[in-house]
């Protein structure tokens, strides 16, 4: 198999797929977090169950906006430059944790977040072995 196969699949394929692997680990996190949450605050029934939905929608949709952000950003980056390098998780991190950090409308949030998406982005990928 091609070494360089991120040059012949769509970036939007890479996207969705990132969406759903990661959105799918959202849901689960959000199925646990959830249903602790509940357990602290002291619900039970019907408003538990409710809560808990909530909470596995929000998660699942933070996690696989992220992830969609994210790669499709770094896919193009990555196919713009002709490299593929830490820089391109940098520059992916940064735009994905500005774009979820907005959300909040708190600057300050935003720049902690693209911050810290960013770094942890960059070092993730500089962590893997590569393809």
């Amino acid at each position: 198999m091609d070494t360089e196969w991120y040059n012949d699949v769509p970036c939007s394929s890479i996207a969705v797929e990132s969406i759903i692997s990661v959105g799918t680990g959202g849901l689960i996190w959000g199925s646990c977090a959830g249903s602790y949450d509940a357990k602290q605050i002291g619900l039970t029934g019907i408003p538990r169950a409710s809560f808990v939905a909530k909470t596995v929608g929000k998660y699942g949709f933070q996690c696989g906006l992220f992830a969609g952000i994210f790669s499709f950003t770094r896919c193009g980056i990555r196919r713009y430059r002709k490299k593929n390098d830490w820089v391109n998780a940098l520059v992916a991190g940064g735009f994905a944790g500005a774009a979820i950090g907005a959300g909040t409308r708190n600057w300050k949030q935003v720049a902690v977040m693209t911050a810290f998406l960013s770094g942890f982005c960059a070092i993730a990928d500089q962590s893997t072995p590569p393809i």
